[in-house]
Order: C-alpha cells, then sequence, then structure tokens
C-alpha cells in the first residue's frame, strides 16, 4: 500500500466515495464461514447527506491536528490511519458481521477456506452472552498441545493483541503465521493466567472425527465445514455403514459453520428430494439450493446442537428437522440466519457485507432464535468422571428409541 500524508488522504476519501471496482468472493455463514463463488461486479458509492468534499475536508483538519497536537508523533503510522478509517467505515453501519479485513487478516480468511494453513491447531468460538473467546478444540499432536494449550481456555491477548471485542476473524488473524515463527497466547484457566508459545506449523483441518459405539450407533462429530470436510464425512459414513451401523449419531456441538457448498453437499447425502436451503436478497431475488434424494439415510439419526452450533450447524440441522430425517438434540443453537459477501478490493483487501437471509426447507428465518432441539438436554458436567457426556448419552438413546 502507498504511503498516505495529510495530503494524500483527500484523494483517499474522494477513491472510497466515488467507487470501488471489485471482483466478489461470495461468502456465507457467520463466525468465519464461507462460500466462494466468483462473479464481476462494479458500484459507485455516494452519500445522501455528505459530499466528497465534506469527507476530505475533515480528514485534512484532523491530519493537522495530530501534525500539530498529537504528543506521540514518531509513533504514528500512517498506514494504520487509513487502514482505521477502512474498518470504521464498515463498522458505523452496525451490523456484527459486516467487516473490513486488511491485507493479513485477508490472507489468512481465505487461507482458511482451504482446510490447510500456517498455523497452531486450535479451533475458537466466542459465548453469545460473555463474549469471552474460548478455545474449542486442540488437535492432536499440533503445536497448540505442545505448547500446552487445552479446550475450555479462555484467551485474553494473541502477541500483543488484546482480544477485547475483536471480531473471531481478525484474532485467528493473528494467531496464524508464516511457519517456523512463534506465537504467544495469554489465556485464562481455572481463574489463573498462563502464557503459551507456541511455534507455527502447516496444518491440515481435521474436521471429521468417528468412532463406532456400542449397539451397532455410529458417532460422527464435525467440527467445521472446510474444503476437506465432505471428503472426510463420507468416508466416515461409508466405513460406519461398512461396519453395519445400525444408527447414527452427527454431533454439530460447537461447530462454527463453513462452506456453503461443503454443507449442501454433505446433505444431499441424506436428505430426501427437495429444497435444502433457499436465500432472500434485498431486493427480494430469491435462490435454492436442492437435494436429488438418490441418497436419502433412511436409518434412525440423531443431530447433537449446542449455543455454539452457527450458521453452516444451522442449515444442516434445520434440514434435517424440516424433512424429519433426523431428530436433534441439546440446547438451542447460536441463531446465525443472514448470508454475507466477502469483496474483493483488489488491493489484497476485502470487505465482507450481510446481502441476504436464508431460509431453512419450511421457509424458516432462524436469526436471533436458533434451532430449537427436538430432544432438549443440557450439558451437565461431572467431576467425578469428566468424560461423562450426558449430551451424547441422550443423542444415543434417542438414535436407539427411533
Amino acid at each position: 500500500m502507498e504511503e498516505n500524508t495529510g495530503r494524500k488522504k483527500s484523494g483517499f476519501a474522494a477513491g472510497l466515495l466515488t467507487g470501488i471496482v471489485i471482483m466478489a468472493v461470495i461468502s456465507i455463514l457467520g463466525f468465519g464461514g464461507w462460500y466462494i463463488v466468483n462473479r464481476n461486479s462494479s458500484g459507485s458509492y455516494t452519500s445522501e447527506n455528505v459530499t466528497e468534499g465534506d469527507v476530505s475536508k475533515k480528514l485534512d483538519q484532523l491530519n493537522q491536528l495530530i501534525d500539530k497536537y498529537y504528543l506521540y508523533q514518531d509513533e504514528v503510522d500512517q498506514d494504520a490511519l487509513v487502514e482505521g478509517i477502512y474498518s470504521g467505515y464498515a463498522a458505523a453501519l452496525g451490523d456484527p458481521y459486516t467487516v473490513y479485513y486488511n491485507k493479513d487478516e485477508t490472507k489468512a480468511l481465505m487461507e482458511s477456506t482451504s482446510g490447510t494453513f500456517s498455523g497452531v491447531g486450535a479451533t475458537l468460538t466466542r459465548d453469545a452472552d460473555t463474549k469471552a473467546v474460548t478455545i474449542v478444540n486442540v488437535y492432536q499432536d499440533s503445536p497448540a498441545e505442545k505448547a500446552g494449550l487445552k479446550a475450555g481456555d479462555i484467551l485474553e491477548k494473541v502477541d500483543d493483541h488484546e482480544v477485547g471485542d475483536e471480531e473471531l476473524d481478525t484474532i485467528v488473524s493473528w494467531i496464524k503465521g508464516e511457519k517456523g515463527t512463534e506465537v504467544t497466547l495469554y489465556v485464562l484457566r481455572d481463574g489463573k493466567e498462563e502464557t503459551l508459545t507456541a511455534t507455527r506449523d502447516t496444518i491440515e483441518a481435521q474436521t471429521v472425527e468417528y468412532e463406532m459405539k456400542d449397539g451397532g450407533i455410529g458417532y460422527i462429530r464435525v467440527s467445521e465445514f472446510d474444503l476437506v470436510t465432505y471428503d472426510q464425512f463420507k468416508a466416515a459414513l461409508d466405513d460406519l455403514e461398512d461396519q453395519g451401523m445400525a444408527g447414527l449419531v452427527i454431533d454439530l456441538r460447537n461447530n462454527p459453520g463453513g462452506n456453503l457448498d461443503v454443507v449442501c453437499n454433505m446433505l444431499k447425502l441424506l436428505l430426501p428430494e427437495g429444497t435444502i436451503v433457499s436465500t432472500k436478497d434485498k431486493n427480494g431475488k430469491t435462490d435454492e439450493i436442492t437435494c436429488d434424494g438418490t441418497n436419502e439415510f433412511k436409518k434412525p439419526l440423531a443431530v447433537l446442537v449446542n449455543q455454539y452450533s452457527a450458521s453452516a450447524s444451522e442449515i444442516f440441522s434445520g434440514a434435517v428437522q424440516d424433512y424429519g430425517t433426523a431428530k436433534i438434540v441439546g440446547v438451542t443453537t447460536y441463531g446465525k440466519g443472514v448470508v454475507q459477501n466477502i469483496f474483493d478490493l483488489q488491493d489484497g483487501t476485502s470487505v465482507k457485507l450481510t446481502v441476504s437471509e436464508y431460509f431453512t426447507p419450511d421457509g424458516r428465518n432462524i436469526d436471533g432464535k436458533g434451532i430449537e432441539p427436538d430432544v432438549e438436554v443440557k450439558y451437565v458436567y461431572n467431576e467425578k468422571n469428566p468424560t461423562e457426556d450426558n449430551q451424547l448419552e441422550k443423542a444415543i438413546e434417542v438414535t436407539k428409541e427411533k
């Protein structure tokens, strides 16, 4: 990016308001979820109440005041000031899902879509009530595990970056980095602060785990919907079928979402003929993705969800619930029923905008409401037996009853 001085900022403001030629990379599903489709578009952005001159004038005034009075003049980062304008411009919409990504953040975001990246091997989520960022999964033999990171740790700081209210995508971009470099994670564990240092390495997302439970009940846990997930899920499903499973539990607890094509292709291995999901944009235009029903799953099925199951997880659970393919077990999901597009700004940066809402096969929009379980059961931690999972036990029980 060209260095921006006070004189150059006037040009920046005008460019921002008069238009940007963009290549759209369409993304869906909250919590860092995405759906990529390439298309060409362009647009001119103007304000009804603020002229280009007004913006340029105010930016020049601010710059002059900073130059004349700001105490820490030697620490001023001109690039950071400009990035701050972009970020603030997007944030001013007041939409928690509309975000501007700088070059590093955009690179990390696009890198994550492949399921292979340079990082530490841990999954994060944000509590809807407390807003705390919690480690929910640590990959086996990963840099995170070797550094001592554990599921349940509350992340407070990454190197010199305070977590605060930052977007999860931004926090993840801080953790990822060049292979062989170190990252310091400051976490809260059982009320005590821990400082952990991990050495980044190439990580292939292991998004599916599976096993055969007692009574011939298959169990598949899906941690997120990445490009690698469909093949992992199908392999797990096929193997369990070969083992003669009588029923299946799919665990989507703590799954923050992911790729729309992936989740829909997975649902095509389970659903009867019909609509999987539909969307509607600001102009009322609707699109739908359908299933031909050739692989309909007819054995007993339960899907486990919790308050951290979001976006693509909600498309999955909403679809199987509407068709009666599965019983939903657990607690009400996160509740994200809107769609974002990620627009490539052609300089290595991008902006994510909310552009439409989505609906389950029965036409439900679950934004702010979530998917309510058919069988509600809250997780209860057993101090005497920490590995006990009462929610999973209930899901297996429900599957055996069907």
